[in-house]
């Protein structure tokens, strides 16, 4: 008896284990084929997108799913993607890097996405990042960013550094400047973004006379507006993210202190933010982007057009809007072009794809993902729009990781 019971434990032992082994096979595969499984024998392909629509992210981001969603409607309209309506699996990031990772993977692994859209801030694209990669998933990031990264699993459709940061600064020391104040959000982007910045100004004669951090969603400024009025800045670089873009500028003016006094650039300040600041807190102040509203080419007038008479005439577009929207329209092409949905022949077909953005037209770098963007500085102006007061005159080749200046050799990988 005592050796049936043995032998039965064994054999139900034995079971298990082959139960198991053949669920992480399972698993195994469906990580290695996500790309295969997302296109059904119906007629639609899953697309996720991911962004805060909730949070202190929120501000900027419910707008990027409104654009992702409108160019979906848009091609579903004209037929689709290989014959198949776009489906997408809309889920909250929540302000939450960990949302971000856990909702990448449920995309992925349950829903079976052929890609996803989404992200703002760097730490949120840091997040999804090891999840698309390790899943073989597919990550279109819609927002100018520090740079320094080039995943083979991320389409980049925002500008990288040389695209934004450095030609602003730039700009910056040839009209308002040598003496910049830094500050902004506690995490990846203005870190690195600073560093950047650092280097630059001490190659060029500038100098950072501060360089201040505050946490995600933080909004008691005082401290540091004592600070700017102490070291006296020529300009203020500005790489704040979300809300407290909102308390920032409000007690800088409350201190009295005006784009006159002490102009501030900014990075991840559009005209969906204006709305939220209030034009009479950021006239006369700057933003370097590669897109604005007010944009002078044939598809961005059908492109406000379109949106206003989706969403409604109180509503802007803004660089992040435009760089989702058009990430949408580059992924169609690529898939098109690849004749497949499967993500090594989307990313195999997607070098050298152009196509007319409101921005102009824009082409997708093969060898690091990133695409060509002309780089603009608008100065926000009274009705809430902005004025360009300078642009690079053609599309800027990304350069993710700065090769092309001597001065970015010392900076870290």
């Amino acid at each position: 008896m005592g050796r049936k019971k043995g032998l039965l434990a064994i054999v139900v032992m034995s079971m298990l284990l082959a139960a198991c082994s053949s669920q992480i096979e399972t698993a195994t595969e469906g990580t290695e084929s996500a790309s295969k499984a997302a296109v059904s024998d119906g007629d639609s392909v899953k697309v996720g997108i991911l962004h805060s629509l909730s949070g202190t992210m929120a501000i900027s981001e419910v707008s990027l799913r409104d654009a992702e969603q409108m160019a979906i409607d848009e091609i579903n309209a004209d037929g689709g993607v290989l014959g198949k309506q776009i489906e997408p699996v809309i889920e909250d990031g929540a302000s939450d890097w960990p949302t971000y990772a856990e909702k990448a993977r449920k995309l992925l692994q349950e829903d079976k996405v052929a890609t996803i859209f989404g992200g703002w801030t760097s730490a949120s694209r840091k997040a999804m990042l090891p999840v698309v990669e390790q899943n073989k998933g597919l990550l279109w990031y819609p927002v100018q960013y520090e740079g320094m990264e080039a995943s083979p699993n991320i389409f980049y459709t925002g500008a990288t550094t040389n695209q934004q940061i450095v030609p602003a600064v730039d700009w910056l020391l040839e009209n308002e400047g040598i003496k910049f104040f830094l500050i902004g959000s506690d995490y990846v982007f203005p870190r690195t973004a600073n560093q950047i910045i650092n280097a630059q100004l001490k190659a060029k004669g500038g100098k950072a006379v501060a360089e201040e951090y505050t946490p995600m969603g933080h909004t008691d400024y005082n401290t540091v507006i004592s600070k700017i009025k102490s070291s006296k800045p020529d300009v203020i670089f500005n790489t704040l993210n979300g809300d407290s873009n909102v308390a920032f500028f409000k007690q800088l003016k409350d201190a009295g202190i005006t784009a006159e006094d002490i102009p501030v650039l900014s990075v991840s300040v559009a005209e969906e933010e204006i709305r939220g600041i209030g034009t009479d807190v950021l006239e006369g102040h700057y933003a370097a982007w590669n897109y604005y509203q007010t944009t002078d080419t044939p598809e961005n007038k059908s492109f406000v057009d379109n949106y206003k008479k989706k969403y409604g005439e109180d509503r802007v577009t803004a660089d992040p809007i435009e760089a989702a929207y058009t990430a949408v329209y580059l992924w169609k092409a690529a898939v098109e072009k690849a004749g497949s949905f499967e993500v090594d022949k989307v990313k195999a077909a997607a070098g050298g794809i152009e196509f007319k953005a409101p921005s102009g037209v824009v082409k997708v770098d093969g060898e690091n993902q990133h695409i060509y963007k002309t780089v603009r500085i608008g100065q926000v102006q009274g009705d809430g729009q902005f004025k360009e007061v300078w642009n690079s005159g053609e599309a800027v080749k990304p350069d993710p990781y700065l090769k092309t200046y001597d001065w970015a050799s010392g900076l870290k990988k």
